[in-house]
């Protein structure tokens, strides 16, 4: 039925592209990308620190109830990251610390809520990554309706089940099925370039003229 239905993930991003992706700013990933993907400024990294990175497990449930997130960690592979559409409401939390220990035990690799969470203080110790929009100590409900393995959309950002999730300090976005080989190959290449530039600004030699040549292009009067 519509709006209550359990689907598995029919495609996913194997564990090789997984390896890849790891050591990869999520900042680069974005650039390569058109800046034009994120999963909205809202949500934050509630855990001590680190990276998160898996396939999608996708969730759209009924804001302030948490039933087929619980059906969701419990079908999920080791591995993959459980991400929820809880429509960014923050009256009733969807996880705690309970959830997150269940999933850290399974082998998952992350969680996202668009929505709140509870416990955090034990979240925010833990190293097991976990992505929300607020926190509230009001627990979940657990009537449904919801979906599980269905497409969603957080802040306009569309996750298809078995997209790539990927999250740091700087946020979280996702890499869709169909392009992982072509975001890795340009994400890689502005990597080196960024290192390069580093050692550059380190060293004392980075070339900045480039300033003055986009503001000359651009008309600006400069005095002085």
């Amino acid at each position: 039925m519509i709006g209550f239905r359990v689907l598995p993930v029919r495609r996913r991003v194997d564990a090789a592209w997984v390896a890849k992706f790891r050591d990869l700013p999520v900042a680069n990933l974005s650039d390569v990308m058109s800046r034009m993907t994120a999963g909205g400024a809202s949500l934050h990294a509630m855990h001590r620190g680190g990276r998160m990175i898996g396939p999608a497990v996708t969730v759209k449930t009924r804001p302030g109830d948490n039933l087929m997130v619980h059906k969701a960690l419990d079908i999920a592979a080791p591995g993959d990251v459980v991400v929820v559409d809880a429509g960014g409401d923050l009256t009733n939390a969807i996880i705690g610390e309970l959830m997150v220990a269940h999933a850290e035990t399974r082998g998952l690799a992350g969680i996202v809520i668009f929505g709140a969470i509870r416990d955090s203080e034990e979240i925010a110790q833990g190293s097991f990554p976990v992505f929300a929009a607020g926190v509230t100590h009001r627990g979940p409900y657990k009537d449904g309706p919801g979906e599980v393995n269905v497409p969603i959309a957080i802040d306009g950002m569309v996750i298809e089940p078995g997209d790539l999730v990927c999250g740091d300090g700087d946020g979280l976005l996702v890499v869709p099925f169909d392009h992982v080989a072509t975001i890795h190959a340009a994400a890689s290449a502005k990597h080196e370039a960024e290192t390069r530039q580093m050692e550059a600004i380190r060293a004392g030699r980075n070339d900045r003229a480039w300033v003055d040549a986009a503001l000359q292009k651009l008309g600006c009067a400069v005095e002085g």
